[in-house]
This record gives C-alpha cells, structure tokens and sequence, in this order.
C-alpha cells in the first residue's frame, strides 16, 4: 500500500483494485486509504465496489445485459463497454455517466494462451482505431488491459510505445485512460520511479487522467494458506496429504498447470503435497522440508490472495477455510468460519 501512495504521488495516477482478483472486503477499510477505488467485470463487483469500499467505482463487463444495466449505471462513476455495440445499444440508458470503450492492441505481455487478451480472435476490446474513432464524440475515456504478471518495466514501456503508435491520435480526443492491470509494479526491485515518470509523461502528452487496475501488485505476499497435513504415504514419491483442496481453495493453480509456493521449499526430505479431494490431480506442488512430514504438522502455502478467495468453491464438500486477518500490531481477527450450512446454501 505505501507503493501504491507513492505511484499516486509521483506520477498523478489514479489506482483501483481490481475486485476479480481480491474483494476479501473485509480489509478494505485498509486499502481504501491507499486506492482511490474498484473496477470490475460484472453487476455484484460494481455494487461490492460502491458499497464497501467508495471512492471511484468502474463498471467494466465483457457484455451487460438488458435487465441490469440500469443498476450498473446507478452504482458506477465510468461505465466501460467492451464493444462498440454495446455502447450504441447502452449509451442512451447511462444518464451522465462518464463512457469508455476498451481497446484490443493485439500485443499483451501474456505467456499464458489461457489468459492471454490479445489471442487470436479475443472478443475483448475493440481491435480497429477506425472504428473506434467513429464513436469517439460518444466517450470520454479507453481502458486498453494489456499486461499480465509483468514485472519487466522494459516491456511495458515497449508495448505502451507500440499502442501510443497505433492509438495515439484517439489518446488526445478523451480525458482518461486505463492501462489495466497486470503490471507488478511492487515487484522487489522494479524501477518505480521510471515507472511513474513514464506514466506522467504519458499523461501530459495527450492530457489525460491515467488509471491503473493493480489485482496481484496490491496484494502480493500478503496472504497464506494454512493447511494441516492428515496423512502420508510413499508410493514412488513421499505425499502429505493436506485438508484443503486445490480445485477447491487455489483455483488458478490448476487452471494454469502452476505449483504452489511453500518456504523455505530447504532439505533432505521431498514430499509431494496433496490435497484431499478425490481428483487425482489435485497436487499443490512437490517441496523440501527439513524434517519429516507428520500428521497434524502444519504448512503455510504461500502467496494466496489473488485469485483465490473470488474463485473458492464447495467440490467434494471440502471445508472451506476460515478467513483470519492479522492485524498491523500482530493479533489475529477470525472474520469468517465456514459451517456445514454454508456448504448447503450454496446448492438447492
């Protein structure tokens, strides 16, 4: 958060969270000190954002519908559409609302096919500044989302240098631009300040209000899950099977074939750590340790925050773990305990 004071400080950009990863709201009274806001990508992140943390609220979706795009519009400061059809279809029901359109720059810093927005035929954005700048009297602003995990300053400055070419004229006809999210900018070690000048430089040159859309960089290393070992085996490989479940608690670690991350990951003995659930894939990662695993032992996976809590389901009726916050002078806060009721409401 003191990164995120300085960005604003330095290069008079605006910073919003980006509630499709982290909207634990629970620690926004935190965050909203440091953030001037949320964006989102559906109507329940819009209303999360106005209702619980202020500021300025975004409302992006990859398509709104009829029926909720009136309470889109009266919970958001900007409504971003995501085609130029939606703009035209939606552009008389949005009042006085500040209007944007997301650009497609066909570039991205993605490794990722999977979550790669400039992939081949990607329904996200508009690909054509000609068509774009057909509608240009009916917005005021573009959110144009690029990166992803992108610690290497240099890239980014290389892409924005590439989509100032192919958009810039439009850049001077809006007041504010996005830049998405998906730059680590709290990464250790990232040139901060090389970082700010150039998005101040970029402000200046078209005269815009520059925002960012920080998910992962506002909440790095800030989270771990705590899992209990239950039992272990050797079959080939040493396993401790754990109580919590990937498929169910980290998401995004299957999807994107990733392993998790446990310190100091040091020793002799390698265990391969599993979760309970009965897919056959479900595997956090193989680790070091410098003892050996028993049950009851306890692990602390790593970096846990982004992209988990927005994404944890019931499979398999796997105990959903409690959500505790450590406050700033160490105590522990138990937020939510999840019950066998919360596992029975979620289905019907």
């Amino acid at each position: 958060m003191q990164v995120m004071d300085q960005v604003r400080e330095r290069s008079g950009a605006k910073v919003l969270l980006a509630l499709k990863c982290f909207a634990t709201w629970s620690v926004f009274d935190l965050m909203r000190e440091h953030m001037d806001g949320t964006t989102s990508s559906s109507l329940y992140e819009v209303r999360l954002g106005r209702e619980k943390f202020g500021g300025e609220t975004h409302a992006y979706s990859v398509a709104y519908a009829d029926h909720e795009i009136d309470e889109v519009v009266s919970n958001a400061d900007k409504i971003i559409f995501n085609s130029i059809q939606q703009l035209e279809r939606f552009a008389g029901r949005c009042g006085g609302l500040g209007r944007g359109l997301r650009l497609n720059p066909g570039i991205s810093s993605s490794s990722f096919d999977l979550a790669d927005p400039a992939r081949p035929f990607s329904r996200l954005g508009e690909w054509d500044a000609g068509k774009a700048a057909s509608i240009i009297d009916k917005v005021d602003g573009f959110m144009i989302h690029y990166n992803c995990e992108n610690a290497d300053f240099e890239l980014f400055n290389q892409l924005l240098g590439r989509i100032e070419e192919e958009f810039g004229a439009l850049f001077e006809k809006v007041e504010w631009i996005s830049l998405g999210g998906g730059i680590h900018f709290t990464a250790e070690n990232y040139p901060l300040a090389a970082f700010c000048d150039r998005l101040k430089a970029f402000a200046a040159k078209y005269g815009v209000q520059i925002y960012l859309e920080p998910g992962e960089a506002a909440i790095t290393q800030s989270t771990t899950l705590e899992v209990t070992v239950l039992d272990t085996l050797f079959n080939g490989k040493h396993i401790a099977i754990v109580d919590s479940s990937v498929e169910a608690h980290m998401l995004d670690l299957l999807i994107y074939r990733e392993s998790a991350t446990v310190m100091p990951d040091e020793g002799d003995r390698r265990y391969m750590i599993c979760g309970k659930s009965c897919l056959a894939g479900d595997i956090f990662g193989e680790f070091a340790f410098d003892h050996e695993l028993r049950p009851g032992d306890r692990i602390s996976i790593q970096d846990a925050a982004g992209y988990t809590m927005v994404k944890k389901n019931w499979f398999n009726g796997v105990h959903m773990p409690s959500i505790v916050i450590r406050e700033l002078d160490g105590s522990l806060r138990l937020i939510r305990k999840f019950t066998f009721e919360d596992y029975m409401s979620s289905l019907s």
